[in-house]
């Protein structure tokens, strides 16, 4: 098993440079000019010349992506004066020059065009945020889309498992942004009075009195169409699995043993019939955090998303950088770690 995880690893470190070559390159042929978003459309050619040379874009093509993957890279070389010390957080591991030292440290994603600040910081201020609305939002679709999914399989054919479905349709169909502003139009404004739920606003709100509070009634609309279309996946994908499970030989042994009906369904058909339903829901957990960016852009959440569509707007790309290695980082680590769920779920798949 530790051989498979080390070369799960392997693989999806792979996969990282790849966004990053992809990430630096992407953004590196856009007309846009880096000097001009940090000093201003007004600056001086003197100005913008200083501010090139200390982004190190006088530097050739080659020389810009060595330097970029040295400062994302967890392990680098860096300079031992008192200015790369309090740039890069690092703690030494060797010398390996006079005024150089291999060291290791947490990536480096550079600073904001516009804000000026690190974008590790604007990270952690959001991505919190981003996680709580995805984890909730999934929690939310798997809860409601495997009680739906089973009941629609053991009411096949009934008008239950006909809703079911059509809900499930319409989920699946409808898009995300558009559900979003239905939503929010909706539950936030004209059932407002009802719902007490407003059109827009972030989990987190300053108070000039109370400072910063925490609004958790803010979470629910943005969570709630955040989830319905990982729902309605659930929904048939946890149906079409218990259908199948349940016709086999098994369970109809179960039920000839006198099992209750709580015991054949819950302990022995759907345990075995959650593998592709972890497959989805661990495949739009990581959706999630991508998905967000315009649910939070539509509900004013901060989150992640919301950072990312102002800096795009902005032409704040370190900003958009970090956040898609973010991304990339989430996507491996999550599949790394469902491919071990396999194993603890059904032994049949586990690694020996």
């Amino acid at each position: 098993m530790l051989s498979y995880i080390l070369n799960k690893t392997f693989y999806g470190l792979l996969v990282l440079l790849g966004i990053v070559v992809s990430v630096f390159f992407l953004f590196n042929i856009l007309p846009a000019d880096p000097a001009r978003m940090t000093m201003g459309q007004r600056s001086d050619v003197q100005s913008l010349e200083a501010v090139r040379k200390e982004l190190g874009l006088d530097k050739p093509m080659p020389v810009q992506f060595a330097l970029f993957l040295n400062d994302v890279s967890p392990i680098g070389i860096h300079g031992t004066d008192s200015v790369s010390r309090a740039k890069y957080h690092y703690q030494q591991l060797i010398p390996v020059g006079k005024d150089e030292v291999l060291a290791i440290k947490m990536p480096y994603l550079r600073r904001s065009y516009q804000t000026k600040k690190e974008v590790s910081e604007i990270l952690r201020e959001t991505i919190p945020n981003t996680l709580i609305l995805a984890f909730t939002s999934m929690l939310f679709a798997s809860i409601i889309g495997i009680a739906l999914g089973v009941i629609s399989a053991i009411k096949k054919d009934s008008w239950i498992d006909k809703a079911s479905l059509g809900f499930s349709i319409i989920g699946i169909s409808a898009p995300s942004f558009f559900a979003g502003i239905i939503i929010a139009w909706l539950f936030g404004f004209v059932l407002s009075d009802y719902t007490g739920l407003n059109m827009s606003g972030s989990l987190h709100n300053f108070d000039p009195f109370k400072g910063e509070v925490l609004t958790l009634k803010n979470l629910w609309l943005p969570m709630i169409t955040l989830g319905l279309r990982p729902l309605a996946i659930i929904v048939q994908l946890t149906r079409s699995a218990m259908l199948d499970v349940l016709s086999m030989d098994y369970i109809r042994t179960a039920r000839a043993k006198g099992l209750n009906n709580y015991t054949v369904v819950v302990k022995h058909a759907l345990r075995n019939a959650l593998n592709p339903v972890v497959t989805a829901i661990s495949g739009w957990f990581a959706s999630l955090i991508a998905g967000s960016f315009f649910i939070e852009y539509i509900f004013g959440y901060n989150g992640l998303g919301k950072a990312t569509v102002d800096a795009l707007g902005l032409a704040d790309f370190p900003v958009v950088m970090g956040s898609i290695l973010f991304c990339g980082f989430f996507f491996v680590v999550l599949n790394i770690l469902v491919d071990i769920l396999y194993g603890v779920l059904d032994p049949r798949v586990r690694v020996r």
